[in-house]
């Protein structure tokens, strides 16, 4: 019985060539078939490494037709490397169809790592990296990107978006509209000639009417107030109800006023915190 092939996902460079990897090129040397985003784009690479192999062009909108093409080439015993056009395979990418789909056959997925365009624009950025969100390209459609930037609101996390150049000012003037002068960076053209990091507040970079070209990575700090207001919450839950009453009357509030502060605090009934507060005196 002839075995199952494999499915190896390559990371390939997101522009300097040098930052393939020995594996990678291994990898690709080996397999039976290379499925690619752009396969004009992929072949450059693949003779700039003199490489020669059949290539299946698999991006977004053949993806239907496609997916069962790669199973059944794999159920049949070949090996594939599924590459994007630029960087980790799969992510914002078509190729996660191909990973599920592969994993439901019990085919063998491998990562093969390397460049990845969002996690170098975030080492290099100079916020936050120990926790980050990844939200991709924003949505078009303007209900769902009002519903992403009202997540986007509530993300204490340092959030990572990709843009395309066209796009790129008026997502500027959404972010700033909706967020409010925030401190960004724009991580353009990683690892090529005219790479480049701007860093400030989304006003300054907006008023310097930059012409960006390239591809664009945006890190945005994340929502600092939230976090300051989830520190204090969960300081005044640790209080006493005691405590916690004079918390507010040291601010000049008067009862009714804190009552209802402590009931929203602690989620419960404020006639519950009065009565509690009642017996206690």
């Amino acid at each position: 019985m002839e075995s199952i092939g494999k499915l190896y996902l390559v990371a390939t460079p997101i522009g300097n060539l040098e930052d393939i990897t020995y594996r990678a090129v291994k990898i690709l040397n080996s397999v039976d078939v290379v499925a690619a985003e752009d396969t004009r784009h992929s072949l450059k690479l693949l003779n700039h490494l003199g490489i020669s192999k059949p290539l299946i062009s698999y991006h977004r909108h053949s993806q239907e037709n496609k997916v069962d093409l790669l199973i059944n080439k794999m159920l049949d015993g070949e090996n594939i490397a599924l590459i994007t056009d630029a960087g980790t395979p799969a992510i914002s990418d078509p190729g996660e169809d191909v990973v599920k789909m592969a994993i439901k056959n019990n085919i063998d997925v491998i990562p093969i790592p390397g460049a990845c365009a969002l996690i170098n624009a975030l080492i290099a950025s100079g916020m936050d990296t120990r926790e980050f969100s990844f939200y991709g390209f924003l949505p078009i459609n303007k209900k769902l990107r009002k519903n992403k930037f009202d997540e986007l609101k509530k993300e204490i996390k340092t959030i990572i978006l990709y843009e395309a150049p066209h796009k790129i000012n008026q997502t500027l003037k959404d972010i700033l509209d909706e967020l409010g002068n925030v401190n960004i960076v724009i991580a353009r053209e990683l690892t090529k000639i005219h790479e480049e990091f701007i860093r400030g507040k989304i006003s300054d970079i907006i008023d310097k009417n930059l012409e960006l070209k390239g591809e664009i990575i945006i890190i945005i700090e994340g929502n600092k107030n939230i976090m300051l207001d989830n520190n204090v919450s969960a300081l005044l839950n640790c209080m006493t109800l005691e405590e916690h009453y004079e918390y507010y009357k040291n601010q000049n509030m008067d009862k009714k006023e804190i009552i209802k502060k402590i009931a929203k605090d602690r989620n419960t009934n404020k006639n519950e915190i009065y009565m509690k507060l009642i017996d206690k005196k």
